[in-house]
């Protein structure tokens, strides 16, 4: 669908889904000098009203209502997983562009099914896997690609949060439906790790586990990584709220921002809820849309501690930037503070539609990080190791 310039002669942005992303990329889009934010569509009432309230744009209850709207030219989906591929497949049969959150969806079936309705109505298809747009990220990815240090050897990732004690819709404990790290946090990592390598997967071997059966999904994860290239990496996950992996990043949080140690917190706050529907409330109250504008961050956004090394040195990502390890000593290299994320999905977003540059994160390579993360699964529950075969 050619754009059409209406009104302020930017691409008109809906967003469907005013939760915990959808609520991040409302400033997001309004800071953007060419998109401008036109509607939202949500089942929660409170939350569409509280949008309607600070935006002036109209939220639907329907996903389909917003997708109608003539003004729309392209929607960003935030909804629970398993509505991926049907709102995405929605947008593009009614001629929107589409930015979808990760995971693009719950099976390499449906990411084809998104990836073929895209092509046959010719819409842009970008997927939103937000942290390989980090600046620190594209650096190094840029070492990699440059051989600044020689050839990338091995990565070495690890992350440890609160992530399974945040408050749960029912489906989102239950990994059939997409629920656990291995569709929601994992995708981070394994997205990260293909952009730093700059090469395809090999192959997997890995180790999952339930270590709350109150919480009865994946919450923990160790990976070993092989890319074709010869690169290897190891990413180890847990989301358990004991340790947290940003008392060795500065207590600086995933988004740029400082913060205060709070082991355990979320933990026993969950203590405090009732029962499934209490918990539900607590999360739309926490997560969904408040209206409220945080500020730029202080320092760079990341997903815990990373170390690519290479035959002549080693990069660590800091809360400052960089800092590069070889052998003449340390050198830090400070890099702007930024949004980064979802400000460069926008980017990318407008690029492809408005400029007809390829996107770097279309459904292709969102299927390729989809199909890693069910290798991880399979490797973890057959015990052995997974070969991806090549395309």
């Amino acid at each position: 669908m050619p754009f059409d310039e209406q009104n302020s002669g930017k691409l008109g942005l809906g967003i469907i889904g005013l939760g915990l992303a959808g609520s991040m990329m409302v400033p997001a889009a309004q800071r953007h000098a060419r998109i401008e934010l036109r509607g939202a569509a949500e089942p929660n009432l409170a939350l569409r009203a509280r949008f309607e309230e600070c935006m002036k744009a109209r939220a639907h209850e329907s996903a389909l209502d917003l997708i109608r709207r003539e003004d729309i030219d392209a929607v960003y989906i935030a909804t629970p997983h398993q509505l991926h591929r049907e709102q995405a497949i929605l947008a593009a049969e009614h001629g929107k562009h589409v930015i979808v959150e990760k995971p693009m969806a719950l099976t390499l079936q449906d990411c084809d099914a998104m990836i073929e309705t895209a092509a046959k109505h010719n819409i842009k298809l970008i997927v939103g896997h937000t942290h390989s747009f980090d600046p620190p990220m594209r650096l190094m990815h840029r070492y990699s690609v440059e051989k600044t240090l020689g050839d990338l050897a091995m990565l070495s990732m690890w992350n440890f949060t609160d992530f399974m004690y945040r408050p749960r819709r029912p489906e989102e404990l239950d990994t059939k439906l997409g629920g656990g790290i291995l569709f929601n946090q994992i995708p981070h990592q394994v997205d990260i790790a293909r952009l730093v390598a700059a090469s395809p997967v090999r192959s997997v071997r890995s180790w999952t586990g339930v270590l709350d059966p109150s919480r009865p999904t994946e919450g923990a994860s160790t990976t070993f990584m092989e890319f074709r290239n010869g690169a290897v990496a190891t990413m180890v996950y847990s989301g358990y709220d004991h340790f947290d992996s940003d008392e060795l990043h500065g207590w600086v949080s995933s988004t740029g921002r400082r913060k205060e140690p709070t082991h355990g917190t979320m933990r026993r706050r969950l203590l405090e809820l009732t029962d499934a529907d209490d918990e539900r409330r607590r999360r739309s109250e926490l997560y969904g849309y408040h209206g409220l504008h945080p500020a730029q961050p202080e320092y760079q956004p990341h997903f815990g501690i990373i170390v690519a090394s290479y035959l002549q040195g080693d990069l660590r990502a800091t809360p400052e930037g960089i800092a590069e390890y070889g052998h003449n000593g340390k050198r830090d290299i400070k890099l702007e503070s930024t949004y980064a994320g979802r400000d460069c999905v926008l980017d990318e977003l407008c690029a492809a539609v408005l400029d007809l540059k390829p996107p770097a994160h279309d459904g292709e390579f969102a299927r390729d990080t989809l199909e890693a993360c069910l290798a991880i699964q399979k490797s973890a529950y057959e015990g052995r190791e997974v070969v991806i075969a090549s395309p």
